[in-house]
């Protein structure tokens, strides 16, 4: 199976024969049934987050020159964190975070929709046009970071993406090297000049978080934070437009929202997720080695008809629809889910509201990104139909 670019199908004969398989190739231990990947994610001691971030291709040195001389690194913070300091890093990001502060956006999210949503007419791919920048600027708001070229960002979180998480050769490591290193410079440098404490950057200075591990921190956090938005936006878009009557639904009360969910159940953007064993476990039967690395199948266990009835149907009506791991679980869980949730209601809604009769521009499946951990659509082409909808209240 490559794992840059399995399917369904791959994911199905995993967890019927294999639910717990090495890969030669790159010595992953795939761990696929929902049971499993609940069970590892729930018990750091037993399955650290040590090797989350690592390059999936172990970088050669002279790119590893190039990164050590932007003093770039990425120090236990958040999602690599098993140490006593996850906590407290962990509640200082949490503070801006907070379901209220999340909440108060949505007027903002639907006001920057509708703006994107104004520049367009008869054919557009939604995601240059919406998706890819919007996420961006809801979380640095959120964040209360200013002053940033969102176009310089998002160039610095998809070279990011790529070098930690894609299949790549030496020449391309050396080329996503330099913006990697570029991005961790402005961090240091924005953290280090930072006043106050009214913005992400400011807090972990006014809280004596040494400035490496603050930047390694950011660094995650600002190219997940917002790349997942963007790729769970192009997911959500397809697979609504994909299936019968849902789009012209997408104004009743909770039904974006339920759509959300499905999409998170069964096309997460994060579709893989690693750990290590601390010590010999046994999954699904199966004798796992102390200091084994774990891949995680996230996509996988949200169709795993032990847990999920009819799993691979679209059905936003399904009862505890937020029992997937798209957002991992325990200490773990994604401190921006609440937020990805929201933005994709609230676009989700608000584009079927301006255009109720768009659909995609060809029944053909779309060119997927394929990285390690990170799997959607990296386009959209609609048909806008005949542009006569407009924002029916404004609601959110």
């Amino acid at each position: 199976m490559d794992l840059f670019r399995h399917g369904p199908g791959d994911l199905r004969e995993l967890r019927a024969n294999a639910p717990v398989h090495r890969d030669g190739r790159t010595g992953l231990w795939l761990v696929s049934r929902y049971a499993d990947v609940r069970a590892a994610l729930a018990d750091p001691r037993r399955f650290r987050p040590d090797n989350a971030l690592d390059a999936v291709v172990p970088i050669p040195r002279p790119v590893l020159r190039t990164l050590a001389r932007a003093g770039f690194s990425l120090p236990p913070t958040l999602a690599n964190n098993g140490t006593p300091t996850h906590a407290g890093l962990r509640r200082l990001v949490a503070r801006f975070l907070t379901p209220a502060r999340v909440a108060a956006l949505g007027p903002r999210v639907a006001e920057l929709t509708r703006e994107r949503l104004d520049r367009l007419s008869g054919a557009a791919d939604l995601h240059p046009a919406l998706a890819r920048d919007l996420p961006a600027v809801v979380l640095l708001e959120v964040l209360g970071i200013r002053d940033v070229d969102v176009a310089a960002l998002k160039a610095w979180s998809t070279a990011s993406l790529e070098l930690f998480w894609g299949d790549v050769t030496p020449e391309r490591q050396r080329e996503l090297a330099e913006p990697a290193a570029a991005f961790h410079r402005w961090l240091t440098s924005r953290i280090r000049t930072a006043v106050g404490d009214d913005d992400l950057f400011g807090a972990l200075r006014t809280a004596g978080v040494p400035p490496r591990d603050a930047a390694g921190l950011c660094y995650f956090l600002l190219v997940a934070g917002q790349e997942t938005t963007t790729q769970l936006l192009c997911a959500a878009f397809h697979a609504v437009l994909r299936h019968g009557d849902l789009w012209s639904r997408l104004d009743e009360p909770g039904f974006a929202a339920a759509c959300v969910e499905e999409v998170l159940r069964r096309e997460p953007p994060v579709s893989t997720w690693r750990r290590v064993t601390a010590e010999p476990v046994t999954l699904s039967g199966v004798a796992v080695p102390a200091g084994a690395p774990l891949l995680l199948m996230l996509m996988g266990s949200g169709s795993d008809p032990e847990v999920f009835d009819e799993p691979e149907r679209f059905c936003p009506a399904r009862p505890d629809n937020r029992r997937h791991l798209a957002f991992g679980h325990g200490r773990h869980f994604c401190p921006g889910a609440g937020l990805a949730r929201l933005e994709a209601e609230v676009v989700l809604r608000e584009t079927a509201r301006r255009f109720p009769r768009l659909r995609l521009a060809s029944d053909d499946p779309p060119p997927m990104l394929g990285l390690l951990s990170f799997r959607a659509p990296v386009a959209v082409p609609v048909l806008l139909g005949d542009g006569t909808g407009t924002p029916r209240s404004g609601r959110v």
